[in-house]
């Protein structure tokens, strides 16, 4: 699959990950809750991540009801809200009172929650990258320790999206002041879809970042970003079709299919062999490597990006430390 083979297989091409814990943001629909699905037949104990007790325990019952079979792993309802950033570090506090491991953690959860703003950011970028990161950064001395057990294989994936480079005028972003994080599009065309692309950019500059440190700590754990595919989960927040002159049920791919890039970055022998080829990396249907923006890969503007972060979650109130 490293090199693109479509018949990847989720149900024969997974590691066994019995005795592993994973936690799932937005696990309860979409790519989310078929990524859910595939780790916890393998044995899994999964963490599904949302924001609704009802809508998880849906989902988890549907689940139950689809097929998960003796010997399968377990699924476990985590509420996880990320629609601020101190929720968001309250909730992986908890986590960490729960479990003593976490050898995969998928940040899964994300889209075009509206056009809201809080502390002065937008929604779309709380949602989007704020929470996220200062979720991980919460629950990386878990991450850490599980990484030092022997036979440890923890990694983190983040679901990018190609949709990355539609950021506008990529080569002129910098991240000196707060307003850098949150961009005002409101006079373009699209413009929720603009910050949408924005904070995608700002999470595969931010995971570049968190892998490099890893690296510098000598700490095996293997960061990557994935773009799931074009899958039918908020077309409805924008018209696609106006975009490309298509109709969208041509362009898109289905949940399921959605889910096996971060399958195969979460559970793939392949990935556990070639550990140090995967670090940092950004693969795209079905396992493929492809380069991000070049402006992604600028050390400088990752640790401006960093920086920035850090200081606006101390203003929001959030310590990162």
């Amino acid at each position: 699959m490293g090199s693109g083979n479509s018949k990847f297989n989720p149900a024969t091409d997974l590691l066994d990950l019995q005795g592993k814990v994973v936690l799932v943001t937005g696990g309860n629909r979409g790519i989310g809750l078929e990524t859910v699905r595939h780790l916890a037949r393998r044995g899994a104990k999964v963490y599904l991540g949302a924001r609704s007790e009802s809508s998880a325990n849906e989902a988890i019952k549907r689940l139950q009801s689809e097929g998960l079979e003796p010997g399968n792993g377990e699924i476990i309802w985590f509420k996880v809200d990320l629609s601020h950033p101190k929720l968001a570090k309250e909730a992986a506090e908890e986590f960490l009172t729960k479990e003593k491991r976490l050898d995969v953690l998928i940040n899964n959860a994300g889209g075009m929650p509206g056009d809201d703003r809080t502390d002065g950011m937008h929604i779309i970028t709380i949602v989007n990258y704020l929470s996220p990161f200062i979720f991980t950064q919460t629950l990386t001395p878990l991450l850490n320790e599980t990484a030092s057990l022997p036979d440890s294989d923890v990694r983190i994936i983040n679901v990018a999206s190609e949709a990355h480079k539609m950021t506008p005028s990529p080569s002129t972003i910098r991240f000196h002041a707060k307003e850098d994080l949150s961009p005002d599009y409101t006079r373009r065309f699209l413009s929720n879809f603009l910050v949408y692309c924005y904070t995608k950019f700002c999470f595969i500059s931010w995971t570049k970042a968190l892998q490099r440190r890893f690296n510098a700590s000598d700490v095996s754990i293997t960061c990557i970003n994935v773009h799931p595919g074009a899958v039918d989960t908020f077309s409805h927040k924008f018209p696609l079709a106006a975009i490309t002159g298509l109709p969208t049920r041509l362009l898109m791919l289905t949940p399921v299919q959605g889910a096996y890039t971060s399958l195969f970055a979460a559970a793939s022998p392949v990935v556990a062999k070639e550990k140090d080829k995967y670090k940092g990396a950004y693969l795209k249907p079905f396992g493929v490597f492809v380069k991000p923006l070049k402006e992604t890969e600028d050390e400088d503007r990752q640790e401006e990006l960093w920086k920035l972060t850090e200081d606006a979650l101390t203003e929001m109130g959030v310590s990162s430390g």
